[in-house]
């Protein structure tokens, strides 16, 4: 059996991640799961030693413990933000400090397969960086507008239907309960000087019949149409009455998902779309890190295995 282990970094409460143990766990491969926002700088203790022929060291998380040089593949899920107790300026200087050292430890091991690697992640979730390069991959792509002036942003609403998205899907708390702020139609006539506050997405809105989330692992592409009650925007503020059904991936929309990932250098990606009546598939986003298993579950997809094959063989299309 080879003894090289998995890191999976991820929040304690990560079901999507417990499947993949899971499965990693039933080919008997070594799994090291921890959270390095809440398990650093305790329990989790670090001793990497960098020079000639590499770096190498251990990283122990209770009784667990990794070969930081042996590290197979390193799953880097949804882990919890660096921190510490102290005062304010404290906590500051160590978050930074652990960031940088473990998390830049972690960044840097050698003949690791990343799933994805944390610096390409949090390149890839900057939406314009996302539109750019899904126009240069010969993308349709709805017409944007990201501003902050409310003059340019009514002038672009009064053109076409538009919709207003974040530019962060970051959870926000609503009446005490975690919530998410959905792509929405916008008129011109609803702009006022708010919009000066931030930057803002404005795009103009498809006239889709249906969506579509293609989920990228490795050079597999994994699909599914998403049918939602009629008038609404983002399937995503409606699950409970979604259908769902999978459908295979074009040829050339396959070739060109995989080069968009090896162009932000990530292993992992899920596509959104939506689906005109013509069925041409509009290229809306791509979460970098986004949820997956519910739709496994749905729509009969093998996206596990797929990971757990990726994680296991640990041989990256990326070096």
């Amino acid at each position: 059996m080879d003894g090289r282990p998995v890191l999976v970094c991820t929040q304690y409460e990560d079901a999507t991640a417990d499947l993949v143990i899971a499965e990693l766990n039933r080919r008997r491969v070594p799994v090291l799961r921890f959270d390095p926002g809440r398990d650093f700088p305790a329990p989790g203790v670090l001793a990497a030693r960098m020079g000639a022929g590499g770096g190498r060291g251990r990283l122990t998380v209770g009784e667990r413990s990794a070969d930081l040089s042996a590290v197979r593949a390193l799953y880097h899920r949804r882990p919890s933000p660096y921190s510490t107790d102290g005062g304010a300026q404290v906590v500051r200087f160590a978050a930074h400090e652990n960031r940088r050292g473990l998390g830049g430890v972690l960044g840097a091991l050698p003949g690791c397969l990343y799933l994805s690697h944390p610096q390409a992640i949090a390149r890839a979730e900057y939406k314009p960086a996302q539109l750019d390069a899904a126009v240069r991959g010969g993308f349709m792509v709805p017409a944007t507008l990201i501003t902050n002036d409310p003059v340019e942003a009514k002038a672009f609403c009064a053109e076409q239907p538009t919709i207003y998205k974040p530019l962060h899907a970051g959870a926000y708390d609503v009446g005490g309960e975690p919530a998410g702020i959905w792509a929405a139609s916008v008129e011109a006539g609803e702009i006022d000087g708010a919009v000066g506050h931030s930057a803002h997405l404005f795009q103009a809105q498809v006239p889709k019949v249906a969506d579509v989330r293609a989920v990228v692992v490795g050079d597999q592409v994994f699909s599914a149409r998403i049918i939602a009650p009629p008038g609404v925007v983002d399937w995503r503020a409606e699950y409970q009455s979604l259908t769902y059904e999978p459908i295979a991936c074009p040829d050339a929309m396959r070739g060109a998902l995989v080069r968009f990932l090896t162009g932000f250098g990530l292993n992992f990606g899920a596509f959104d779309f939506a689906v005109t009546g013509d069925g041409a598939w509009w290229f809306l986003e791509c979460n970098p890190n986004g949820q997956w298993a519910w739709l496994e579950d749905v729509a009969g997809l093998p996206i596990t295995t797929a990971i757990a094959d990726l994680l296991e063989n640990g041989a990256s299309r990326h070096g």
